[in-house]
């Protein structure tokens, strides 16, 4: 099988494919600075011809789909295959193959690492001392910028995929209380508390979104949730802006019903007047979608896309669940 890879891939997975499949291509988007657009991709595919792709952020549109007829599989090494159509795939019964939880990790760290800066005061506190306002003998650094500790505070997580799981098994040991809303899963570990949306946004002193976007979660996170926060509680989403109703968020901020928010997502990337106001505003903390940028994210997510192969290639397991369109294994295996 010879297959094109146009996401990054460390030499060892790279070695791994070959051994198994057969002949590897490798043309990563980034040696071009960008996706490849669907021209450029159909391109590609024609002139290597390649029977299966692995991709990351580049135009797997249905025209690409329909041009590539001797495509066996596509992976994609995102946790969401927002850049592929799915749809035509199945219909021409090609398996897609994705990576979740390559980023958990990461995404892990950075929420850690936020909180802390809101809960300490830590930017503010810089830029104080970067503007040379520390005086002889005055203590107004140690009473201004005085914050509060992650340990002993109850920590909500509405979803509980891979990201959710691995900030619980960070933060457990600071020591914190771990609550989490997911209507589709339950742990077995008894350090973590099942309770209902409402019980979560009530009791949570951090409330933290791990939602996926389909028809139900579009917009959930809304006024009649957030006004159930507590006064300084702090809300955090690194997962995706559609799940939450900004102007609620914003509302919210402003109006010091909470005590601010920590932001990764917005609702228009670059980001528009509403999603600057948030990013402006003193009680938050924002970033510009990078709580998943780590240079080992790429090495996990090669790792992920190779047993996802494996196990569907060489061992045969069909039910491995990162095999997005599972209709595909009633119309072709």
């Amino acid at each position: 099988m010879k297959i094109l890879i146009t996401a990054p891939y460390h030499e060892k997975a790279l070695e791994a494919l070959k051994k198994q499949f057969g002949d590897i291509i490798y043309k990563p988007w980034k040696l071009q600075e960008r996706a490849y657009n669907e021209q450029e991709l159909i391109d590609l595919i024609q002139v290597t011809q390649a029977e299966a792709l692995i991709t990351e952020h580049d135009e797997v549109t249905a025209r690409v789909i329909e041009t590539a007829a001797n495509l066996q599989f596509i992976g994609v090494c995102r946790g969401t295959p927002s850049n592929v159509a799915v749809a035509a795939a199945t219909e021409k019964g090609i398996p897609v193959f994705n990576t979740p939880a390559r980023n958990a990790q990461a995404v892990a760290e950075m929420f850690i690492a936020n909180l802390v800066n809101l809960m300490r005061n830590t930017l503010p506190a810089v830029s104080w001392l970067e503007g040379e306002n520390w005086e002889a003998g005055a203590h107004t650094s140690y009473l201004q910028f005085k914050g509060n500790e992650i340990a002993g505070k109850t920590i909500g997580m509405v979803g509980f995929g891979a990201v959710g799981q691995t900030i619980a098994n960070l933060v457990r040991h600071f020591p914190a209380e771990i609550l989490y809303y997911d209507p589709f899963y339950t742990s077995d570990d008894e350090a973590y508390k099942k309770v209902s949306l409402e019980e979560l946004f009530q009791t949570s002193d951090v409330v933290s979104i791990h939602l996926p976007v389909n028809k139900e979660t579009e917009g959930l996170i809304g006024k009649g949730l957030i006004s159930l926060m507590k006064k300084d509680a702090i809300f955090v989403n690194t997962a995706r802006a559609v799940v939450v109703r900004r102007e609620d968020l914003l509302y919210a901020i402003e109006n010091d019903l909470i005590r601010g928010a920590i932001l990764d997502v917005f609702d228009h990337e670059p980001p528009d007047e509403i999603d600057y106001k948030l990013i402006h505003h003193p009680r938050v903390l924002a970033t510009p979608h990078i709580a998943g940028a780590t240079f080992e994210v790429e090495d996990h997510h090669a790792d992920i896309m190779n047993r996802n192969l494996f196990n569907f290639y060489v061992e045969g397991n069909r039910s491995i669940r990162q095999l997005v369109n599972k209709e595909v294994l009633q119309l072709k295996h």
